[in-house]
C-alpha cells in the first residue's frame, strides 16, 4: 500500500538590521526586532494559524488517517513565543492528536554541518531537547538545514541515533532509480526518505500555473490523479515543502488552503493509498538498497547543491569569518561562563538565511533569493553582515584591553 508522506519546513531567521560602517563601535544591537515581529505576525496570520486549523480539521474528519510532519527551527519557535503565541499553541494542538510528527534539525537552521561538526552536534541536541519540551516528542527522524546532505553527513546523523533522514531526491544521485522508495545511508542502516521534487514543486512553485491545467490553479483532483498513477510503482511519495507555501507564498485567495483541505480525502479514496509520518515510513518499509550521495545536495535552486549559500566569494568570506571564532572572538571560549550572550549572537549569525541573501544568482533562482531577502541587493546583505562581525571583533579587542588594564592596575 503506497503512502503519502507530508513534511513541512517551518522557519524564520533573526534578520539583521541594515548595519552600516558608521554603526560599528556604537551599536551592539544587530537584529531588526521590528521587522522580525512584523514578518512573524504576518506569516502566523496568513499561514501558521489558518493552515494548522485546516490540518486539524483533516485529522479529525479522517479519524486519524491523515498524518503530517513538521520541522520547526529553534528560532521560529522562539519568535512564535515572543510575537505570535497563538501560532505556537496551534502547533501544540496538532501534536496532541498523535497524528503529527516533529523532526530533528539544527536549532539555528545553520550551516554548521558544512563547517563545524562539534557545533552541528550541539545544535542538534539543543533542538531535540526543545522539541521534547514543547511538543512531548523526541525526534527520531532528521532533516538537515535546507535538506543539505551527503554520505559523510549521513554517517554522522546515524551515529547520533536517528532512525531516518529526509533529503532531496536529486536526479543525478538517483539516476534510473525512483524517489518513491526507502533507501539506506551508504555504509550504515539508517534509512533515507526522499523528496519527490517534481510533485512537491508542483504545489510549491507551480500551484497557480500547473502543468496539465488549461487555466486556473492546480486542482486537488488532478494532483491526486498524478499520485494514483504511481500505484504499483511506489512505496512512499515524499511531499516536502516550505509551510509558508500555504497562505504566504500563495495567498488564501489563490485557493491553496482549499487545496490542502481537499487533498487528504481524495488521496485515501483510492483503497491502496494512505498517509504516513516519516517515522512510520522508516519503521514499516524495507529499504530497497543503499544510496550514495558523493556530493553535497540540498533542495535549493536548479543545481540542488549548496551553491545557494556558498556559491560566490562574498558568501565564502562570510562563512569563513563566522566560523573562525579564534579570530572573531579573540580566542575566547564561547561555551565558557559569562559568554552566554556572545554564544547566542554567534549562533544566530550562523543561520543559513544570512548567506542566502548574499546570492548573486540570476534567472529564476535569483528571483527566489530576492523574494526572501530584506536587503536591496546581495552586496547590501554582505556589507551589513561583515560590519556586524567587525563590531564583534573590535568589541572583543576593546574588552581584552580593558581587562588587561584592570589586571595591571590591581598588581
Amino acid at each position: 500500500m503506497p503512502a503519502v508522506c507530508f513534511y513541512f519546513q517551518v522557519h524564520q531567521p533573526y534578520r539583521l538590521k541594515r548595519y552600516t560602517y558608521f554603526d560599528v563601535g556604537g551599536d551592539q544591537s544587530y537584529f531588526d526586532e521590528a521587522l522580525n515581529r512584523s514578518v512573524m505576525e504576518r506569516v502566523a496570520s496568513n499561514t501558521y494559524i489558518p493552515a494548522n486549523k485546516r490540518l486539524l480539521d483533516c485529522i479529525e474528519q479522517s479519524r486519524g488517517e491523515f498524518k503530517v510532519a513538521f520541522s520547526l527551527s529553534g528560532t521560529v519557535i522562539e519568535q512564535m513565543k515572543t510575537y505570535a503565541p497563538e501560532a505556537l499553541e496551534s502547533f501544540k494542538a496538532l501534536a496532541k492528536t498523535g497524528c503529527v510528527e516533529f523532526l530533528g534539525e539544527t536549532y539555528y537552521h545553520s550551516l554548521a554541518s558544512l563547517c563545524d561538526m562539534r557545533e552541528f552536534r550541539e545544535q542538534v541536541a539543543l533542538h531535540s531537547d526543545l522539541i521534547e519540551r514543547e511538543f512531548g516528542q523526541r525526534p527520531r527522524v532528521f532533516r538537515n538545514t535546507e535538506l543539505i546532505y551527503d554520505d559523510t553527513l549521513g554517517a554522522q546523523i546515524g551515529a547520533l541515533g536517528f532512525d531516518g533522514i529526509v533529503t532531496e531526491g536529486a536526479q543525478d544521485i538517483l539516476g534510473w532509480r525512483s524517489p518513491n522508495f526507502v533507501y539506506r545511508v551508504a555504509g550504515c542502516s539508517t534509512k533515507l526518505l526522499l523528496r519527490n521534487y517534481k510533485l512537491s514543486d508542483d504545489i510549491a512553485f507551480r500551484f497557480q500555473r500547473p502543468t496539465g491545467e488549461s487555466e486556473g490553479p492546480l486542482r486537488p483532483e488532478l494532483f491526486t490523479r498524478w499520485l494514483h498513477e504511481l500505484t504499483g510503482n511506489a512505496d512512499v511519495v515524499g511531499l516536502f515543502l516550505d509551510y509558508e507555501t500555504f497562505g504566504e507564498h500563495h495567498r488564501e485567495s489563490s485557493g491553496i488552503l482549499d487545496f490542502l483541505s481537499a487533498l487528504p480525502a481524495l488521496v485515501v479514496a483510492h483503497q491502496d493509498w494512505s498517509f504516513a509520518t516519516p517515522s512510520e515510513t522508516v519503521r514499516h518499509l524495507h529499504s530497497v538498497t543503499e544510496l550514495s550521495y558523493p556530493r553535497s545536495t540540498s533542495w535549493a535552486d536548479v543545481e540542488r547543491d549548496v551553491s545557494a549559500w556558498r556559491g560566490n566569494k562574498m558568501q565564502q568570506a562570510a562563512l569563513a569569518a563566522i566560523y573562525d571564532t579564534e579570530t572573531l572572538y579573540g580566542g575566547c571560549d564561547l561555551r565558557g561562563a559569562g559568554m552566554e550572550a556572545a554564544l547566542e549572537t554567534w549562533r544566530r549569525l550562523q543561520t543559513s538565511d544570512h548567506f542566502y541573501y548574499m546570492s548573486t544568482k540570476g534567472a529564476g533562482d535569483g528571483e527566489v533569493h530576492r523574494y526572501f531577502s530584506p536587503f536591496e541587493s546581495p552586496y547590501d546583505a554582505f556589507i551589513a553582515y561583515m560590519n556586524v562581525l567587525k563590531d564583534i571583533g573590535e568589541g572583543m579587542l576593546r574588552q581584552a584591553i580593558e581587562d588587561s588594564q584592570e589586571r595591571a592596575a590591581n598588581v
